[in-house]
């Protein structure tokens, strides 16, 4: 079975798409009301997906990054300045009449960084230490910057409890790192860290896949009925999404280049394109009624640019930052 899920959490380039098809006909074949019940798995599908990624996680490396003063503050500045601001231009441009639409994209760009950040690093050879620091600063940072930032851009068009904001980003993402830092904790009294790496730490993603596919799933189950009734409705999202992921990867590409080594300079790309649409998808549909599923739309369709373009960046690494020094001639 761990081999099984293991394989679905290096696919999930075809894994999403498939759940998101599977999502569609159940929807549909349920019907709306029936589908409603779906929303119940939401929390508990979102503790399988966030816990297990903070139990990969070393908090401690909050510490190491303080060291890299200056490759942090710049991921941090285009993470909270640059990309948040570019979503919710493009929000009221591409959905003047759907404000939730335009807080799904708000709400995607909010939440930097994920498993994935640290995973795409590795496959393109950059600095995976600080691809760790930026995946624990940057989602501590979004954790406490969203309600603010929602509250401030589009506080005025949507219907925002922040309290039940703030208590869904505990929920969902304070303490499982609580408990995720707990159970590594408990693990390496028992086992030493090289260990825990080999046998146990490639299980946690697995698991986490579980929960990023439900949520999809639910996502687009509870949206099926929109989604046939006007199809087109995906590509006026995918537009504004391609504009996002394009400016961003460019963007992180030519600070890279001009402000970093090789290492640093992906580990920069990576630590700003990708997003943590998981716990964005899961506010979204906790926190926000019946009209916040518009907003998980938005996130379900961003995973599949997300993962698409990210293996897609991996295979241009070389030409565009030259390969790996151990590797030069």
């Amino acid at each position: 079975m761990w081999k099984f899920l293991i394989s679905i959490n290096k696919k999930l380039v075809y894994a999403i798409p498939v759940m998101i098809v599977l999502g569609f006909i159940f929807g549909k074949s349920v019907g709306g009301e029936n589908v409603k019940q779906l929303k119940s798995l939401i929390l508990p599908m979102t503790f399988l997906m966030v816990y297990p990624m903070m139990v990969t996680l070393n908090i401690k490396s909050l510490k190491a990054g303080i060291k890299n003063v200056k490759l942090q503050l710049t991921t941090q500045l285009i993470n909270f300045c640059v990309v948040p601001f570019l979503a919710y231009g493009l929000g009221l441009w591409f959905f003047p009449d759907n404000s939730y639409m335009a807080l799904g994209l708000l709400l995607a760009a909010l939440l930097p960084t994920s498993g994935m950040t640290i995973s795409w690093t590795g496959f393109a050879k950059g600095n995976m230490a600080a691809a760790v620091n930026m995946t624990v600063i940057g989602l501590t940072l979004g954790s406490l910057a969203t309600p603010l930032y929602v509250m401030l851009l589009l506080g005025a068009k949507v219907d925002m409890n922040v309290v039940l904001v703030m208590k869904q980003i505990m929920y969902i993402v304070f303490i499982p790192m609580l408990l995720g830092y707990l159970t590594r904790s408990y693990f390496l009294k028992r086992m030493d860290l090289k260990e825990f790496k080999q046998r146990l730490a490639p299980r946690f993603p697995a698991l986490s896949t579980i929960g990023v596919l439900g949520i999809v799933f639910v996502a687009i189950a509870l949206k099926a009925d929109k989604l046939s009734q006007d199809p087109m409705v995906l590509w006026m999202i995918l537009k504004p999404l391609l504009i996002i992921y394009f400016v961003n990867y460019a963007l992180g590409t030519i600070v890279g280049k001009m402000m970093f080594n090789r290492g640093d300079a992906i580990a920069l790309v990576y630590g700003t394109v990708m997003r943590n649409l998981s716990i964005a998808l899961a506010i979204a549909i906790n926190a926000f009624g019946e009209q916040g599923a518009d907003a998980a739309l938005v996130i379900a369709v961003s995973y599949i640019v997300q993962v698409q373009s990210a293996a897609w960046y991996v295979k241009i690494t070389d030409r565009v930052f030259g390969a790996p020094e151990k590797e030069v001639a």
